[in-house]
């Protein structure tokens, strides 16, 4: 029997959330079928078995957060795939803590053996007492994270082999414990590292404007004007549409448009790109916007769907708020936002006329832009949003 932990899904991301299981205990596997479904930071990754067998135990439910080397499954190999097994010195093994079924290789993992493990001994300087055979055992990570969020671990069952407690088990335990306290998971936990990020790294400065929108026909799409308006102006004044490195005093900036396009969900934020958008016409801008959400919403898009925006478009006005002060995410340098339509009385020939206006902010990293640059910017985008539509 082996034991298949969570693999290292790349870009230093070293934890992922389980969204769906596609197998249950007793179904038989092939090799590199496609068993769970998580997301990490960067997006949703389907994970495929790394050998032939059949399901003998599940680890993790939908919503546990679980990290590389976290153990998933145990599934034992079909007779035509499994290798011979090596007589191995189950003293001698037990000494140097290797399991001889192939257990996973995370430090403190047990062996499915029915021999006691100690895991407080992975602890530095740690003293070994005698203990009750009843005594809880935890991963050292399950005990510290434990510690972090007020979890008591003697009310914590482990799901774990032998029953030691795993991280996902005092994740779970913590919202019994704790009512009201939620573990944020998925892209929310991405929300807090780019967020935080960009309050360390950026010197933010917003710039706002109006745009009058009365040379607009009836059921014009707001998204497809602001896009078409960014990539205007992104032709005329690129030094927005830029990425920057301060390490390296360097600043790149782009002739082709990626405009990242922030879509709220029930899950968290995320941040689609819409790749070579001076391709795409408002029609075409609306379809893409259309299945991106609906991928979004059934947590189905790929993490190439996430990467090397250029540029962010968040329309915030479409559930509240006039003027805002968007977060810039580095490397990129700008983030265009559209606040809620309001009408305002305007003087035309001495005569007051109500008209439509689009409230517009815009984010820039002053280490990259001069202030001339991002008023251009702004200028050219609120007069390409007042025209008519084509």
């Amino acid at each position: 029997m082996k034991s298949f932990t969570l693999p290292d899904l790349g870009e230093g991301l070293a934890e992922s959330e389980i969204i769906e299981w596609h197998v249950e205990i007793g179904d038989t596997v092939e090799l590199d079928q496609v068993v769970l479904t998580v997301e990490t930071a960067k997006a949703t990754v389907e994970v495929p078995a790394p050998y032939s067998g059949t399901i003998i135990k599940r680890f993790g439910n939908p919503g546990d957060v679980v990290s590389i080397g976290s153990l998933l499954l145990e599934i034992e190999e079909s007779s035509t795939t499994a290798p011979k097994p090596k007589e191995t010195n189950q003293t001698e093994a037990k000494q140097k803590n290797v399991s001889t079924n192939d257990a996973a290789t995370v430090v403190g993992t047990v062996s499915n053996h029915d021999h006691d493990v100690n895991v407080d001994e992975f602890w530095i300087g740690q003293h070994q007492p005698i203990k009750p055979a009843d005594s809880l055992t935890a991963m050292p990570s399950a005990r510290l994270l434990a510690k972090k969020l007020g979890v008591d671990l003697n009310d914590v069952t482990g799901s774990g082999p032998s029953g030691v407690i795993l991280d996902t088990d005092v994740y779970n335990a913590c919202d019994k414990q704790l009512p009201g306290t939620e573990v944020l998971k998925g892209a929310r936990r991405t929300m807090v590292r780019t967020m935080a990020e960009s309050h360390h790294n950026v010197a933010s400065v917003t710039i706002t404007e109006e745009a009058m929108l009365d040379n607009w026909s009836p059921g014009e799409d707001i998204t497809s004007r602001m896009v078409l308006a960014i990539i205007e102006a992104c032709h005329q004044e690129p030094a927005l549409n830029a990425w920057f490195d301060a390490e390296t005093m360097t600043r790149c900036v782009h002739s082709t448009v990626n405009i990242g396009i922030a879509v709220d969900s029930p899950h968290g934020l995320y941040v689609p790109v819409l790749r070579n958008a001076d391709e795409y016409s408002a029609r075409g801008i609306r379809q893409w916007v259309d299945r991106t959400v609906t991928g979004i919403k059934e947590r189905k898009i790929g993490r190439e769907q996430l990467q090397h925006a250029t540029i962010t478009l968040t329309n915030f006005g479409a559930i509240a708020g006039i003027f805002a002060t968007p977060v810039v995410s580095p490397p990129q340098v700008a983030i265009v936002g559209a606040g809620r339509i309001i009408e305002k009385l305007i003087l035309r020939d001495n005569k007051p006329v109500s008209i439509k206006i689009m409230p517009l902010s815009m984010t820039f990293d002053h280490r990259a832009c001069t202030g001339g640059e991002a008023a251009r910017f702004m200028k050219i985008l609120v007069n390409h949003l007042q025209q008519g539509s084509s």
